[in-house]
């Protein structure tokens, strides 16, 4: 009797582990080959799943993207709501911008406002903290969280790597 598998789950499983692989070498370090021999399948069955690296890698953030949300603090302040998101964002910060960059190496702007992993985060996070504070505060309110996060990177008061 033949093996019934549930590709889509199959599918989803593959991502979720080859996220943690591209956060721990980078999108450079990485190729088929490699995250192949790390999900211990073939790079064939690899590559029937996710025909290039950059489609895997969107499979990756698609997957990675469903987990970003609201925190489920009842009765919370908004204050107190996006620190929390913010905290939750700061516990893998550095490593998720070293992937970033990575990835973006080489694209020019135009590529990068039409790359679909990154309008998808964007997105994502934007509708995150617009259900927050709303929709008119949500731009101003992303940017000073990035800038917070990133300066309390490099400043060494947040140290995931």
């Amino acid at each position: 009797m033949p093996k019934i598998v549930d590709h889509d789950a199959h599918r989803v499983d593959l991502a979720l582990r080859a996220a943690s692989y591209f956060s721990e070498h980078g999108y450079g370090g990485v190729s088929m080959r490699k995250v192949a021999t790390h999900l211990g399948v073939s790079k064939s069955a690899l590559y029937h799943y996710f025909p290039t690296k950059e489609a895997l890698f969107l499979a990756c953030t698609k997957e990675v993207m469903k987990s970003v949300a609201v925190p489920q603090i009842g009765g919370a302040s908004q204050e107190v709501k996006l620190q929390a998101l913010t905290e939750a964002m700061a516990s893998d910060f550095g490593s998720e911008m070293a992937l970033l960059f990575d990835y973006l190496r080489g694209k020019s702007a135009a590529e990068i406002a039409q790359d679909e992993a990154m309008q998808l985060s964007m997105t994502t996070h934007h509708a995150v903290v617009a259900e927050i504070v709303g929709e008119e505060a949500a731009q101003e309110t992303m940017e000073r969280m990035m800038g917070r996060l990133l300066i309390g990177y490099l400043s060494g008061q947040i140290n995931d790597i």
